[in-house]
């Protein structure tokens, strides 16, 4: 409490406030109270939970600024989890084509031969009543025949006879002298490959067709 005491003064009315009890120093007080304040705490920047995924940029105007290599940013994103990162050369390829171009140009190269043997298998059924001749009496010799004209075809261009051996068989088709049916054949009726033969021939049998199937089962055997 506070007691007012008068002046002795009589010019004074100023009044002299005497505490009853004594105000606390500040000794006493709490140290947390006394200290003061941090200012380094509201500097310091707060701590993110995860690294920064690029590091800070330097201003383009002091010296030996310059910017940071990705690299280092792909680097430090990796590092924190952000970003899945794979390498070109390791990102998943397709299936090699390589075998599936091999097994295509093996079936285009197949049904090649499949067309031309199924051409030369109908000229000689064509030429064979047209020319009043059968095929052999052995199917397999025919059916051998027509395999070689189909090849010959397929490679030389036409069907040149595939029972004679030639120096020469670009020479000789252009020639045509070979080419199936034959001169011999067109002018005497005597075919070299015992491909079409007269009904008087030893070896001439009574049929003038052949199918495909019969061809490629024989042929499979040589």
């Amino acid at each position: 409490t506070a007691a007012a005491a008068p002046s002795t003064s009589p010019s004074s009315s100023v009044l002299t406030l005497t505490l009853s009890s004594p105000t606390p120093s500040l000794a006493s007080a709490p140290p947390s109270l006394c200290s003061a304040p941090d200012h380094s705490l509201r500097s310091s920047p707060r701590s993110a939970p995860f690294p920064s995924a690029q590091p800070p940029r330097q201003p383009s105007g002091s010296a030996g600024g310059h910017r940071p290599a990705m690299t280092s940013a792909v680097a430090t994103t990796v590092g924190c989890g952000g970003l899945p990162f794979r390498p070109s050369s390791a990102a998943p390829r397709g299936r090699p084509r390589g075998r599936w171009m091999v097994r295509a140009q093996a079936a285009g190269a197949d049904a090649s031969d499949d067309k031309s043997l199924e051409i030369m298998r109908k000229f000689s059924e064509q030429y064979a009543r047209r020319s009043n001749t059968f095929f052999c009496a052995d199917k397999s010799v025919t059916a051998v025949v027509i395999k070689g004209l189909a090849d010959h075809r397929d490679t030389l261009g036409a069907p040149l006879c595939p029972c004679r051996h030639y120096d020469d068989k670009a020479a000789e088709v252009a020639q045509g002298f070979w080419n199936c049916p034959c001169v011999p054949m067109r002018e005497r009726k005597e075919c070299h490959c015992m491909l079409f033969l007269t009904p008087d021939n030893d070896f001439a049998g009574q049929d003038q067709a052949i199918s495909l199937e019969e061809i490629k089962e024989a042929t499979s055997k040589f």
